[in-house]
């Protein structure tokens, strides 16, 4: 059976339990508590699966997994049905596009190394770090928000249709980090619609924060 090492809070980590749960692939979540006091001791461990001592990471038996973007080619690859992309080539590039467009250019900057790094190297205030942050969401949606727009995207549908696609995976981790920080979605319709779509589906609702065992740890 698949193990996940995952934190409730990793948009990275996230996005690979929505597709193993779309894809229905029986997976361990093991929880790596980043925040945690003990944060050191769990690095270490987990620098034994990965020298890089992030989360996610996907192992099977000699099987090992890390970056997100990769396990998530790779279960594609394995469990293509039902496929996170359609099968023309160009829209799979589109697609490719849009996910990359979240996970890419806009979480790297938010994610928690950068974070830390900011208030304890850095020593800028948490009112500066937050306004960092909302700079950066604020940025990033307004370039997909207009993306979506051109593809005449209605309201309570996904950039497909009905269809789940690897953009949706990738945009839901970002619109959550955003609800957490009080961001006026106002300017935004699309994503929103697009996340309040996603968040009545079960793929999506057993992999959310409030529904992992180490969620406010």
């Amino acid at each position: 059976m698949y193990k996940l090492y995952s934190y409730w809070r990793s948009s990275a980590a996230f996005r690979v339990r929505i597709a193993l749960n779309i894809k229905k692939v029986p997976v361990e979540i093991i929880p790596v508590p980043l925040t945690s006091k003990d944060v050191n001791l769990d690095l270490q461990l987990l620098r034994n699966i990965n020298p890089a001592g992030a989360v996610p990471v996907l192992t099977n038996g000699d099987i090992s997994l890390t970056q997100s973007l990769a396990i998530l080619d790779y279960l594609e690859e394995c469990y293509p049905t039902p496929s996170l992309l359609p099968s023309d080539k160009v829209e799979r590039a589109n697609i490719r596009a849009l996910a990359q467009d979240v996970a890419c250019d806009m979480h790297p900057l938010n994610n928690l190394q950068v974070l830390r790094f900011l208030l304890k190297t850095m020593k800028v205030s948490k009112e500066q770090k937050d306004d960092w942050v909302v700079h950066w969401l604020q940025n990033g949606f307004t370039r997909i928000e207009e993306k979506l727009s051109r593809r005449h995207i209605k309201e309570g549908q996904f950039v497909l249709g009905n269809q789940i696609s690897l953009f949706e995976v990738c945009l839901i981790p970002q619109v959550r980090n955003a609800i957490a920080v009080n961001l006026d979605f106002s300017s935004y319709p699309l994503i929103r619609s697009i996340y309040d779509k996603a968040m009545t589906l079960p793929e999506f609702i057993k992999a959310s924060w409030e529904q992992q065992s180490d969620y406010g740890k």
